[in-house]
C-alpha cells in the first residue's frame, strides 16, 4: 500500500495541473447540479418494521383520499386579556380567517374551531385544524404565504395568532457559530504550520471537498428523498475529517523536506506513509457510517451513507489534491523546524535537539503508566455517570426555541387544552376480519377509556366499507413523557385482548407512537450495530497494527469516550447544565438516534486518532525501537498534529451547536466533547499508558495469523527499499 501510494503522490505532484483541473470539473459539475435542483425539505419518515408504520400504511389503503402523509396545520387563536374567543367579534375573525384558509388549491380541509368544539373550557383559546393534499416539503411557498397572512389579518384584529404542526416547516440554518468554527481551525493550522499558506491548504482542499459531498447531496435530494439535515451533518464530517487528513499529509510532507528530500519525492513519501493512515482511518469512519444501515430506518441509513460519501472523497483529496497543491506551492511550504532570517531568508540550518511537549509527555507517561491508566480511567467513569438516566425521545415543536411560532402554538395548546393534546394518539381498528366490525370498534373504545392518563377518545370514525375505524385519544401528559409510553403500551395490550375476543387487530399510530417505536428500534439495533462496526474495524486494525491487543485496547478506550460523551449529552440537554451556554431553551429526553448515531461516528473518529498516532509508534518499533522508546518517539512526531486536528475537529463540530434544529445542535455538541475525551484523554493518556504496561506484549500476534494476513504496509516499510536504491546508485556514480 506504501508503495502504491507513494507512486500516486509523486504523480499527483508532477500533474498538478491535471489533477486541479479534474477536481475543479467535479466541484463546478456538482454545484451546477445543486443550483438547477429543488430545494431539499424534510425527509419522508418511514420506519419499517414498526406498528405505528403499519397503522399509517393501513390508513392510507383503506382511507383513499385523505392524505394520510399531507402536512397539516394548527392555528391557535386566543383572545385579549378580559375577553373570550366566544364573542362575537372574536368569533367574526376567526371565521373569517376559517375562510380565507379554505381557499387554497392544496388544502384538503379546514376545521372550524366552533363546529368542531375546538374551544378551551375556559373560552380564551381556539384552534382550527387545517389539512393539505401534498406533504410539508411538496407545499408551495404560495400555499405557506397564505397561511401566514391569514394568520395576520386575525392578528391585526387583535388576537393572539400562532401556526403550529408541520406546514411552517423550514429547512435548518447553522447561524454565524460554523464560520467561527472554521475560523479557529484556520488560527490551529496558522500556529501549528507558522505558514499562511501551509494553513490554507488543508482548510482549500476540505472546503472543495465538502462543496463536492455537499453539493451532489442537494443535487439528489429530490430523487433519493434527502433531507436537509442530511447535507448539514455531511458538511459537519466533511469538514473536519477533510481538515484533518490533509493536515496529516502536509505535517508529514514538512517532515520528509527536514530529512533533506526533493520536494516531489517528499509528497510522495508524505502520501505513502501518512496517506496509508489516511486509507485506513477513512475507512473506519465510512464502515461506522455505512453500518447504520442495520438499524433499518430509511432516514438513518440515509445520512449515514451520504456522511460516507462525503469522507470517501476527502481521503481521495487528500491523496492527490493534497500533493498537488503541494507542488503549486512550491517553496513557501518550508520543512518543519525551518524559520525565517531577520531578512526573510529562510534558514533551514539544523537546530539543536529539544524535546519538546509531545516528547516530555510520553516520557511522563511511561514513567507513571498505571497513575495515568486509573486516573484517566475514572475521570471518563464520573463523566459517564449520567448517562444512566438516559431518556430517549424524538424533538417536537415543544423543543423548537421560544422565538418560533410553532413554540408558541404548542404552549398555547398546552395552556388551554392540557399538555398531552399536542401529542394525540390515533387508534387504527382493523375490523375486516371481525364478524361485528361495529362491537369490536366498541369494545376498543370502551376499554381505551378506562386506561389511566387518558383525557379524550373520541368516537371510532368508520371508513366507507365499515371494515377500519379511527379513534383518537388525547393523553394528559406530554408527547416526550414516560406516562405517554406507558398508554401507548396499555392501548397495544388492550388492543390484544380485543382481538382474542373479536378478531379485529387494534394499531397505535401518529407522531408520538412513530417516536416511541423509533426509540425501541433503535434500542434493540445498538448492540447488533456495535458487533457489526466495531468488529469489522477491529478486523481491519488487527491487518493495520499487526496486533491483537492494540486494537482490542483501541475499542474498550473508544466505549469509554462514547460513554463519558452520553454522559455530557444527558447533562446538557437532559438535566439542563450549561443549557444556556448551549442555547438549549427546553431540556427533555435525548433524541432516540443520538446514542447509535453517536456510537458510529465517534467510533470512526476515534480510530482517526489511534491510527495517525500509533502507526507512528509502530514505525518506530518495526525499526528497531524498544516498546517504550517507540512510544516517546510517535509522540515526538505525532502529538503536536493529532493535538491541532483534534481541536480542529473540535471546533468545527461546536460550529454546528448555534442551529436551528435541536438534533443538529445536540449532535454537535455530543461529537465535539466526544473528540475531546477521545483525543485528549484516551488517546493522548490511556494509550500510552496502556502500551507501557504491556511492553513488547502491545504487538504480539499469532504466527499463523500474520502468515495469513495482507501485508499493507502502513508503515512504509517498503519505501527503505527505495532508500537502498538510491544509495547504491550514488555509490555506483562515485
Amino acid at each position: 500500500m506504501a508503495t502504491l501510494l507513494y507512486k500516486l503522490g509523486r504523480l499527483a505532484f508532477r500533474r498538478r495541473h491535471f489533477v486541479a483541473l479534474i477536481w475543479v470539473a467535479l466541484l463546478t459539475l456538482a454545484g451546477v447540479g445543486a443550483a438547477s435542483a429543488p430545494p431539499a425539505g424534510n425527509t419522508s419518515f418511514s420506519i419499517p418494521g414498526t406498528e405505528a408504520q403499519k397503522a399509517f400504511d393501513l390508513l392510507e389503503q383503506r382511507f383513499p383520499g385523505q392524505s394520510a402523509d399531507g402536512a397539516t396545520a394548527r392555528v391557535v387563536f386566543k383572545a385579549p386579556g378580559g375577553e373570550k374567543m366566544t364573542d362575537a367579534e372574536n368569533k367574526a375573525t376567526v371565521e373569517k380567517t376559517v375562510a380565507d384558509l379554505s381557499d387554497g388549491s392544496e388544502v384538503a380541509s379546514v376545521a372550524d374551531p366552533y363546529q368542531g368544539k375546538a374551544v378551551s373550557k375556559d373560552g380564551t383559546i381556539a384552534y382550527a385544524s387545517v389539512k393539505y393534499d401534498v406533504s410539508g416539503m411538496e407545499l408551495e411557498e404560495s400555499t405557506k404565504d397564505a397561511l401566514e397572512a391569514a394568520a395576520q389579518q386575525a392578528r391585526d384584529a387583535g388576537l393572539t395568532v400562532e401556526i403550529g404542526g408541520d406546514a411552517l416547516s423550514a429547512a435548518p440554518h447553522t447561524g454565524a457559530t460554523e464560520v467561527i468554527g472554521i475560523a479557529v481551525a484556520a488560527v490551529v493550522l496558522v500556529i501549528t504550520f507558522g505558514s499562511l499558506v501551509a494553513a490554507g491548504l488543508p482548510l482549500l482542499t476540505a472546503l472543495i471537498g465538502v462543496g463536492i459531498g455537499v453539493s451532489s447531496i442537494t443535487a439528489l435530494a429530490g430523487v433519493l428523498d434527502l433531507g436537509s439535515t442530511t447535507s448539514i451533518l455531511a458538511m459537519m464530517i466533511g469538514l473536519a475529517v477533510g481538515i484533518d487528513y490533509a493536515l496529516f499529509i502536509v505535517s508529514r510532507y514538512r517532515a520528509e523536506l527536514a530529512e533533506g528530500r526533493e520536494r516531489e519525492e517528499a509528497a510522495g513519501r508524505a502520501v505513502g506513509t501518512a496517506g496509508s493512515a489516511v486509507v485506513f482511518a477513512g475507512l473506519t469512519v465510512v464502515i461506522a457510517l455505512v453500518g447504520l444501515a442495520v438499524v433499518n430506518i430509511p432516514m438513518l441509513t440515509k445520512m449515514g451513507v451520504a456522511a460516507a460519501g462525503t469522507v470517501a472523497i476527502a481521503v481521495l483529496i487528500a491523496l492527490t489534491m493534497v500533493p498537488a497543491l503541494l507542488g503549486y506551492a512550491g517553496r513557501r511550504v518550508k520543512p518543519a523546524g525551518a524559520r525565517r532570517g531577520r531578512r526573510g531568508t529562510a534558514d533551514t540550518a539544523p537546530k539543536p535537539a529539544k524535546a519538546n511537549m509531545g516528547t516530555r509527555w510520553a516520557s511522563f507517561v511511561v514513567r507513571r503508566p498505571l497513575a495515568v491508566l486509573l486516573l484517566g480511567v475514572i475521570g471518563l467513569g464520573a463523566a459517564a455517570i449520567p448517562a444512566t438516566s438516559l431518556e430517549l425521545g424524538l424533538p417536537d415543536d415543544g423543543s423548537q426555541p421560544t422565538d418560533t411560532t410553532q413554540r408558541r402554538a404548542y404552549d398555547l395548546l398546552s395552556e388551554g387544552f392540557g399538555p398531552g393534546f399536542n401529542g394525540p394518539l390515533m387508534v387504527v381498528v382493523d375490523a375486516k376480519g371481525s364478524a361485528d366490525p361495529q362491537a369490536a370498534f366498541t369494545a376498543v373504545s370502551d376499554g381505551i377509556k378506562d386506561l389511566k392518563d387518558v383525557v379524550t377518545v373520541t368516537p371510532p370514525a368508520p371508513n366507507k366499507a365499515g371494515d377500519t375505524a379511527t379513534i383518537t385519544v388525547v393523553p394528559d401528559s406530554k408527547p416526550s413523557s414516560v406516562a405517554t409510553e406507558d398508554l401507548v403500551h396499555a392501548i397495544r395490550d388492550a388492543g390484544a385482548d380485543v382481538r382474542a375476543d373479536t378478531g379485529a387487530e387494534t394499531l397505535v399510530t401518529g407522531s408520538t407512537a412513530m417516536n416511541i417505536d423509533v426509540s425501541q428500534k433503535l434500542n434493540d439495533a445498538l448492540i447488533p450495530y456495535l458487533v457489526l462496526v466495531v468488529g469489522l474495524a477491529f478486523l481491519l486494525l488487527i491487518v493495520v497494527f499487526r496486533s491483537i491487543l492494540v486494537p482490542l485496547k483501541a475499542a474498550l478506550g473508544f466505549l469509554l469516550s462514547v460513554l463519558a460523551a452520553l454522559g455530557a449529552v444527558v447533562a446538557v440537554f437532559q438535566w439542563g447544565w450549561l443549557s444556556g451556554l448551549m442555547g438549549v431553551e427546553e431540556t427533555g429526553p435525548v433524541m432516540s438516534m443520538m446514542p447509535i448515531f453517536m456510537v458510529g461516528v465517534v467510533f470512526g473518529l476515534a480510530m482517526d486518532y489511534e491510527v495517525f498516532l500509533v502507526t507512528r509508534m509502530r514505525e518506530a518499533y518495526v525499526h528497531g525501537e524498544s516498546p517504550s522508546q517507540a512510544i516517546v518517539t510517535g509522540f515526538k512526531h505525532g502529538a503536536r498534529v493529532v493535538t491541532a486536528a483534534a481541536v480542529i475537529m473540535m471546533a468545527v463540530f461546536a460550529g454546528f451547536i448555534g442551529s436551528s434544529e435541536s438534533m443538529v445542535k445536540m449532535i454537535g455538541f455530543g461529537l465535539a466533547i466526544a473528540v475531546l475525551f477521545d483525543a485528549f484523554v484516551v488517546r493522548m493518556a490511556l494509550v500510552p499508558a496502556v502500551l507501557a504496561l504491556l511492553g513488547k506484549r502491545a504487538w504480539w500476534l499469532p504466527k499463523w495469523l500474520d502468515r495469513a494476513l495482507p501485508n499493507v504496509d502502513v508503515e512504509g516499510e517498503g519505501l527503505k527499499a527505495l532508500d537502498t536504491r538510491d544509495e547504491d546508485r550514488d555509490v555506483v556514480r562515485v
